[in-house]
């Protein structure tokens, strides 16, 4: 028998969760939000201290609750961000309960069983709310390699971290090419693993990218109109926020590399792919900049033009004659930092609703499964669904189809029951004041 029964359970306390919460909360559904660790765990635990977010200030915002800034056109660190969520944890006020870990999502009669280390709840809805940066993918290459210090991008946090020597970051997506960047600011010697990516301008003719995104209507397309590439694009708020180069990274020291394919006796070989890497990076970056001189064309708006952002670096000696082999002893390699990606983990959802590759069967959030929801994934619905700004416009349709399905559910918490008709509900589960700070539930 579960430890209690509520309406609609949301895991994770991140912006996804809270936003949910926020949501239910304007449609009098009683909810209760359970998270792992604290609120906003990731960007706590699972950042490096350098980072910059890749949005302007501006742009920054969740529902109904601006972002504090005196630079519009500035980019925030992480602590800003915490900070930010933390705020908006303190205006909305959820029903949340921290440092419980969910390992068992199940079917039941009255709709689903989520367990949990001490216990178990039970609700007619669940919205699955964890985020899009799971689990970090690291190619097993090198798992035998004596004396070489290893870590994925979401356990580095500075230079001073690694030991001498020079440093292989693998990976050259936006996280990757802002820790390469500051490895190399930071006067390490730094190889670069560059695979195929999709390059942008952080600005062209006097506005930010993101600007640029919302304005031509290309944030909200919808999933059904995204093509086949499922890569991000490189982009950088570091140092002002600026257009990541790799042609401007090799100037700077940087020796670029091709896809490291191989590991054998201390020696990577490298696929001959760099060259094309480079030149589909910028054939994407010169698409993006047509994009938007047809759209000012037709649009008869004031923007000059920007033949800057056209120029380019010549070729350095690393992509004319790139390596395909590299020895880490003879180049003095030490560490190596994995900026490979980010999977899934959705294995403790013992229901049939994830595909093959372990991600979940959906249509804009809604599952196959009635009454079981995802939020905050990438291109959930549209391309900025997983965006701070965006995640509050999925989560009002999904609070607008759980309210749909009509609220009428006995909840029950210590010994105690009521019939719950609204979020009035929510005081017999968990009345509480929350300190985002600490994530401590003061029950009441």
């Amino acid at each position: 028998m579960p430890d209690e029964t509520i309406d609609t359970l949301v895991i994770g306390g991140g912006q996804a969760g809270l936003t949910m919460s926020h949501r239910l909360k304007q449609h009098g559904i009683a909810h209760l939000v359970l998270e792992r660790g604290r609120i906003a765990e990731r960007w706590r635990s699972e950042r490096w201290d350098g980072l910059m977010f890749q949005f302007p200030n501006w742009s920054v915002r969740l529902p109904e609750f601006a972002f504090p800034h005196s630079d519009p056109d500035g980019f925030s660190g992480t602590a800003a961000i915490i900070a930010f969520i933390e705020d908006y944890a303190v205006f909305v006020a959820p029903p949340i309960r921290c440092g419980v870990a969910v390992t068992k999502l199940r079917r039941d009669a009255g709709g689903f069983l989520a367990e949990f280390a001490g216990g178990s709840s039970a609700a007619r809805n669940v919205v699955i709310a964890t985020g899009p940066y799971q689990r970090p993918l690291r190619p097993d290459l090198l798992r035998d390699q004596p004396g070489l210090f290893q870590v994925d991008a979401a356990g580095y946090r500075n230079p001073a971290q690694l030991p001498d020597g020079a440093v292989l970051v693998v990976g050259a997506g936006a996280s990757g090419a802002q820790i390469a960047e500051e490895l190399m600011r930071a006067g390490r010697d730094v190889f670069l693993s560059v695979g195929r990516h999709n390059r942008l301008p952080r600005r062209y003719r006097g506005r930010d990218l993101i600007w640029w995104l919302a304005e031509m209507g290309i944030d909200r397309a919808p999933v059904e109109q995204r093509g086949p590439s499922r890569l991000l694009p490189v982009i950088s708020g570091a140092h002002g926020g600026h257009t990541v180069d790799f042609r401007r990274f090799a100037a700077g020291g940087v020796t670029l590399l091709g896809r490291v394919t191989a590991a054998r006796n201390g020696v990577l070989e490298i696929a001959p792919d760099l060259a094309a890497n480079i030149a589909n990076g910028d054939a994407y970056y010169a698409t993006f900049l047509g994009i938007v001189d047809d759209f000012v064309a037709a649009r008869g708006l004031d923007h000059p033009e920007d033949p800057l952002a056209r120029l380019r670096l010549p070729d350095p000696p690393c992509l004319t004659t790139p390596l395909d082999a590299i020895d880490l002893r003879a180049a003095r390699i030490r560490s190596v930092i994995w900026a490979t990606g980010y999977g899934l983990d959705l294995n403790w959802i013992d229901i049939p609703v994830l595909d093959a590759d372990g991600a979940p069967r959906h249509r804009h959030g809604v599952s196959d499964v009635p009454g079981l929801y995802f939020l905050g994934l990438q291109w959930l619905s549209r391309m900025k669904s997983s965006f701070l700004s965006g995640v509050g416009d999925d989560a009002a349709v999904l609070a607008d189809h759980i309210a749909g399905r009509g609220q009428s559910v006995v909840v029950r918490s210590g010994g105690r029951f009521a019939r719950a008709e609204n979020a009035s509900a929510s005081r017999f589960l968990c009345c509480a004041e929350i300190n985002p700070a600490s994530c401590e539930l003061l029950h009441i």
